[in-house]
């Protein structure tokens, strides 16, 4: 059986909406982690055989292809292409299974996957928001096919947090205790330097600007509800964000011929999917698909990074699974460390890669809830 194996995966620091990564063309952020994760294996850029990044919100400098502008804009060969990837949150994460999926196919050898965002130069949404000028206010009104088959309900990823929180039960209070163990569990890892082997600094910039850490309790229930009747605030939701990250995917047959150690095999990739209405609740079908094609179960699984889009999916991914939380985001999540959108899958395989090392263990799982109810698994064999 072939196989694909993960050379090395890294990621700057994530940067606040406005903080420090805000001024940056997206294209020279791409270069920057490209740059970074080719130096770090070891490997020579002109035996790259393409270049997959996730973006979402394409305009701007983040449109015309930004995966091959990233990799020309970091001085590397005309002749490796680049071609970049939209499933929403998971668009890193699909980059990833692209890569591994070329490699495993025997089409290509050596394949360079990440993701790229800057939330504060082009807004969440803005492709949605950009449409308005052509007559169309949002992805679905107008199309017949949709609406017979789901109505002219909201679809929103609030609404859909929201309604999962009812339908399991969990209460503010429960997710404003998560949030506060996310963020409690962010600043302990960047206070025993935990990060540092995973970023690549930009400048001056080395550590995670999300984590708060003059939050409690008392401050979150404070907080006004995001609508009237919401059990959700800002406080449980993931925080708006800048930042990359990447990751290098080789064959046997290239790691053998190049003399290279890699650092984990890519033991499992697939990608499911929920109701798009209810949209964040992809990872608990996704996750049971993956552990049934593996002949896993949740005990056999050292880490989970299961991304933080809002603390009711994580905690509705919890009861469902059964998975230990002390084996879940170990180091925090994109509600204290944020969610530069098209970014966060290779950046938390970066995460788990080096979690993993550091603890010694064998396998770690990451998903993430996708708009439009897709949900991508992950599953890392440490070597």
């Amino acid at each position: 059986m072939p196989e694909a194996f993960l050379l090395d995966a890294v990621r700057t620091p994530v940067g606040r909406r406005g903080g420090a990564l805000s001024g940056w063309h997206s294209a020279d952020l791409g270069a920057h982690i490209i740059r970074a994760v080719v130096s770090r294996a070891g490997v020579d850029p002109d035996l790259v055989d393409d270049v997959i990044l996730g973006c979402t919100d394409t305009l701007g400098p983040q449109s015309g292809n930004i995966a091959r502008t990233a990799w020309l804009a970091a001085g590397y060969p005309d002749h490796v292409p680049g071609v970049t990837v939209d499933r929403q949150c998971g668009s890193s994460q699909q980059a990833v299974h692209f890569a591994a999926q070329a490699v495993l196919s025997g089409t290509q050898d050596l394949v360079l996957a990440g993701g790229v965002q800057n939330m504060s130069r082009i807004p969440i949404s803005a492709a949605m928001l950009a449409g308005r000028e052509y007559g169309f206010d949002d992805p679905f009104s107008g199309s017949k096919g949709w609406q017979e088959r789901y109505g002219s309900v909201e679809v929103s990823q609030f609404r859909s947090a929201d309604m999962i929180a009812e339908h399991w039960d969990i209460t503010r209070e429960a997710m404003e205790a998560y949030a506060l163990r996310s963020h409690r569990r962010a600043i302990e890892a960047i206070d025993t330097g935990r990060f540092t082997a995973e970023i690549a600094p930009v400048d001056d910039f080395s550590v995670d600007e999300g984590p708060r850490r003059d939050t409690s309790l008392e401050r979150m229930q404070g907080l006004k509800p995001l609508s009237e009747g919401s059990r959700l605030t800002a406080a449980v939701a993931s925080q708006i964000s800048d930042g990359v990250s990447a990751a290098l995917i080789a064959s046997e047959s290239f790691v053998r011929e190049h003399g290279l150690t890699p650092r984990a095999r890519i033991h499992h990739i697939s990608v499911r999917a929920a109701d798009p209405v209810w949209m964040l609740t992809g990872p608990i079908p996704a996750t049971a698909h993956a552990l049934r094609k593996t002949g896993l179960t949740v005990d056999d699984i050292d880490l989970f990074e299961v991304n933080e889009a809002f603390a009711s999916v994580v905690l509705a991914w919890l009861d469902e699974t059964g998975a230990d939380p002390d084996r879940v985001n170990v180091n925090g999540g994109g509600i204290a460390l944020g969610h530069p959108i098209g970014a966060t899958g290779t950046k938390l395989l970066a995460t788990l890669l080096h979690e993993l090392e550091r603890r010694g263990g064998r396998y770690g799982l990451q998903t993430m809830c996708e708009g439009g109810g897709t949900a991508n698994v992950t599953i890392i064999e440490r070597i």
